[in-house]
């Protein structure tokens, strides 16, 4: 597997998150396309994330793959299937869905602190998400907890425009960290990256990002990615996408004709 480092393993690894200069550097005007696809004609899950009279403009949407060429593409075709292999440390790489997030210039509002894991129906270890920015990023950039992958529990999913508790049981849970007031107890990890760099992160890995007080945009597309462990799981509520009529039982794989199975090529 050429395109991941040793290193690079051994950070995602320890940390949780690991930045990858260039990996889709040669996919940059695809990802535009399908983003740009993706606004103009939003999906079922399209949601905007400010109240009234907020500035700026904070749109995200997912599970749009199978609707926009250019995502089915860079799913598929791109380095992602091969280093997502390479960074689970998985036989397979299989495709759990896509992600837009694009915060418009003058948007103050932070992408709140959480983990991806709880809004998912899957269990498992192997799991990455590559969080890839089209525009150049410096203070609105990813930032992730090192190391909050490998936590006992998982912390408290939240409804991010209500800002209220996505599961009405939460005592298994624990309370959202903030490393901005307790920098000490929580390290995080935040890189300033150019277009086609990525961030991997783990589905565990509590993780957040500033606002976009920038005079450009910060349009970043995210892939998400399940490797051999990955099974389903019954979460206490409806998950996020909720992917309606998927008759998955505990325990498990995931369909293979709603998520791929994207390494090995079969071509």
């Amino acid at each position: 597997m050429h395109n991941i480092t040793p290193s690079q393993i051994d950070a995602f690894a320890r940390d949780g998150a690991v930045c990858l200069p260039g990996l889709f550097a040669d996919w940059v005007d695809v990802i535009k396309d399908g983003i740009a696809a993706n606004m103009e004609n939003p999906g079922p899950y399209a949601a905007e994330n400010l109240h009234a009279g907020e500035a700026g403009r904070f749109f995200d949407d997912y599970w749009n793959w199978h609707r926009i060429p250019a995502f089915a593409d860079i799913m598929a075709s791109s380095p992602a299937p091969e280093a997502a292999a390479s960074l689970m440390q998985s036989h397979t790489a299989q495709f759990f869905h896509d992600h837009v997030l694009v915060k418009e210039p003058g948007t103050s509002k932070p992408t709140p602190w959480h983990q991806d894991a709880p809004y998912y129906f899957v269990e498992g270890k192997q799991t990455v998400s590559f969080w890839i920015p089209v525009d150049p990023v410096k203070d609105a950039s990813l930032r992730v907890i090192a190391g909050s992958h490998k936590w006992d529990k998982m912390v408290l999913p939240v409804r991010w425009l209500a800002e209220d508790n996505f599961y009405a049981n939460d005592d298994d849970f624990l309370p959202v960290p903030d490393p901005d007031v307790e920098p000490d107890k929580f390290p995080t990890l935040e890189w300033a990256m150019q277009p086609g760099d990525a961030v991997a992160f783990d589905f565990r890995a509590v993780h957040g990002a500033r606002g976009n007080m920038a005079r450009t945009r910060r349009r970043a597309l995210s892939l998400r990615y399940v490797g051999d462990d990955a099974r389903y799981v019954t979460r206490q509520g409806p998950t996020s996408p909720p992917f309606p009529g998927h008759d998955m039982q505990d325990g498990a794989r995931l369909r293979s004709d709603w998520f791929p199975v994207v390494w090995p090529n079969k071509e």
